[in-house]
């Protein structure tokens, strides 16, 4: 989070640092260029020479939340030679971690994704991160460690679990039992599931 006001270095790097932090405590509702500027301490026109309106803003940030999202879970899917099963945990926990920790900025992620027309890029980076799962999924089938089927459908289920553990976590649904605990257990369940039977 941006302290005091914005003084030197990359303008656009702060303004997407201090939406986030606004868009976490106040929702997109509460976002605007002007607001910015003021917490920033810049003219209020300086916003504009990178954003052109409100909704570029809330673009940029999206596409920003899905660079840092893949970047995740890429490293995560490389993670030093380790089985598939272990990275395909990895996976799990980085995206449980990112949606936990970063709510406010995943639903306005999945929204701009989601929306009428989303931009080329924003339509690309948002696959991309189906597509790590996709990718390690089908390495797992060529090395007999996941079951057969379509790649990308098994990674939508993989998804689907993972996200349904973290939104009931951010919604205090989980009851008494621990996060991590839950998400070892929701884990170890779903890696059950992918093994080839038999």
């Amino acid at each position: 989070m941006v302290e005091g006001p914005y003084h030197h270095g990359n303008l656009r790097a702060a303004l997407l640092e201090r939406a986030e932090a606004v868009l976490t405590a106040s929702g997109a509702e509460g976002l605007s260029l002007r607001g910015l500027a003021r917490d920033l301490g810049v003219s209020h026109g300086a916003p504009a020479r990178h954003f052109r309106d409100r909704q570029a803003l809330l673009d940029a940030l999206a596409v920003s939340g899905f660079t840092t999202l893949n970047d995740r879970l890429r490293a995560a899917a490389v993670a030093p030679t380790g089985p598939v099963g272990a990275r395909l945990a990895g996976l799990g926990r980085t995206y449980v971690d990112f949606a936990v920790g970063h709510t406010a900025l995943l639903e306005l992620m999945f929204t701009a994704k989601h929306a009428d027309d989303p931009s080329a890029e924003l339509r690309e980076l948002g696959h991309e991160s189906l597509l790590i799962v996709a990718r390690l999924m089908a390495e797992g089938q060529r090395t007999g460690a996941v079951r057969p089927g379509d790649p990308d459908r098994l990674a939508q289920v993989a998804f689907s679990a993972v996200h349904g553990l973290a939104t009931l976590a951010v919604a205090s649904l989980l009851d008494d039992t621990p996060l991590p605990e839950a998400t070892e257990l929701a884990l170890d369940v779903l890696l059950s599931g992918l093994r080839p039977a038999g």
